[in-house]
């Protein structure tokens, strides 16, 4: 299983504004930490903003925020909602579903029993369990320096 750009992104995101909890972010700050390109971000943001996990505030002044403690925001429940759009098997399709061994193959199950594991993990995680005491994490994303990624 891969998660999709898309919701790494998310991830970082709020884990970025988690760690700047009680301030307003911006867009550059995040994806120059998170060595993300502005506009990949931007999407990702509206998104998060859209599913009420961060909001946005334009102008000078502006910027990005969570809009809700991390305590509260459940990982499982992040990457549900940007990966549920994306089926993990043809089998799991439903109507549009054309595999001829649907009747007779036990992988959907095995599949459906591994998936819920992943999400079982992941659920019992908040952003906070991601965050709290995490100082190596802390010092990348609070000062993250120029050249950490220098060959």
């Amino acid at each position: 299983m891969r998660l999709t750009t898309r919701t790494n992104l998310a991830m970082r995101v709020l884990m970025f504004c988690a760690v700047h909890k009680d301030q307003v972010v911006k867009k550059a700050d995040i994806a120059q930490a998170c060595r993300a390109k502005e506009t990949h971000i931007a999407q990702v943001v509206n998104l998060l903003a859209q599913k009420g996990y961060l909001t946005t505030t334009r102008g000078r002044g502006g910027g990005i925020e969570l809009a809700r403690e991390a305590e509260a925001i459940n990982v499982g429940e992040v990457i549900r909602a940007f990966e549920s759009p994306i089926a993990f098997a043809e089998c799991f399709h439903g109507a549009e579903n054309t595999c001829p061994l649907v009747p007779a193959c036990r992988l959907k199950s095995a599949l459906s029993a591994a998936l819920g594991a992943f999400y079982g993990t992941l659920d019992s995680l908040t952003l906070e369990d991601l965050v709290h005491g995490n100082e190596p994490l802390k010092a990348l994303l609070l000062d993250p320096p120029e050249d950490r990624f220098a060959a």
